[in-house]
């Protein structure tokens, strides 16, 4: 069966479905409003059924993949949770140290899709450490929906410090050079906005359509930022020239890219959503900027 694009859906219904994915509405909200767009051959149902992840087809290497050692790891979130969980990810057959990349999940905690990115950077020769969010409420669940009502319940001051920590764990692991980076999608690219406002040592940050900080706190970030939009996500972009204009006020070096006709979520490969040109440029951009700051003694 051929894989549905976002060409396939109505705008409208694209928005509903990214209200409901972010808490706007409920799973009844989505529906009632669904029904609008549903045919003989396609309920309102099972319209939520096609937008939503399918992780068994976005999955770009295995678990059990040679070339890889994974596996999940407890670290102390003093400030936080008190301790809280995380998937490791590195080369099988790395020699010597290399540098860290935490990766931050959307609003659905450590799911398989997550994984699986922390996998692709280990591939690329990076650390990958991947926490989980919802580590004080049990973990991810496993269901989409069920971990969407546990996230509406984390103490999200908690939740920072969390990540704080995971960075923190990460960075002064022994097979770690020291050099960090970080990269977040939807929420993670918020959390990966605030690490860089609250982390000095960090040495990169990419944010993949994320909320921005409270403009006053673009004075505080020293590393360098990687920023990738879509071009049809007004809800995110509606914020960022306050924010770019802080950034350039307090001399953070920045570049921005916005991929058009891109749908929020365009890098990820589990749903319709998923643009395979822009989000194969924007991830070649990432490694080209991770490599660049990671990996050179001067950045």
């Amino acid at each position: 069966m051929t894989r549905k694009t976002a060409q396939d859906f109505d705008q409208e219904l694209l928005i509903l479905f990214d209200a409901y994915v972010h808490g706007t509405i409920d799973r009844r909200g989505f529906l009632e409003r669904a029904q609008k767009f549903a045919t003989a051959g396609m309920t309102a149902g099972a319209l939520l059924a096609a937008l939503s992840p399918n992780f068994a087809a976005g999955q770009q290497i295995a678990k059990d993949d040679r070339r890889l050692k994974t596996k999940m790891l407890s670290y102390p979130s003093t400030a936080g949770s008190g301790t809280c969980k995380g998937y490791l990810a590195k080369p099988a057959n790395a020699s010597g140290k290399l540098p860290g990349v935490l990766v931050i999940h959307e609003n659905r905690g450590l799911n398989p899709h997550i994984e699986d990115i922390a996998r692709r950077l280990a591939l690329d020769n990076f650390i990958a450490f991947a926490p989980d969010a919802l580590s004080p409420l049990g973990g991810y669940p496993g269901d989409e929906d069920k971990a969407r009502d546990l996230f509406g319940r984390l103490d999200q001051q908690k939740t920072t410090e969390d990540f704080v920590a995971a960075a923190n764990f990460l960075r002064g692991r022994e097979e770690c050079t020291g050099k960090l980076g970080v990269v977040g999608f939807c929420y993670g690219g918020g959390v990966a906005h605030t690490l860089a406002t609250r982390l000095p040592e960090l040495n990169a940050a990419v944010s993949f359509y994320g909320n921005h900080p409270p403009a006053q706190a673009a004075a505080k970030v020293k590393a360098p930022l990687l920023i990738h939009f879509a071009g049809l996500d007004e809800r995110i972009n509606a914020s960022w020239p306050a924010y770019e204009a802080a950034l350039k006020a307090a001399g953070v070096t920045y570049t921005a890219h916005q991929y058009a006709g891109t749908q929020h979520g365009f890098n990820n490969d589990t749903t319709p959503r998923y643009d395979a040109a822009a989000a194969g440029l924007a991830w070649g951009r990432t490694m080209a900027f991770f490599n660049k700051h990671l990996r050179t003694s001067g950045a």
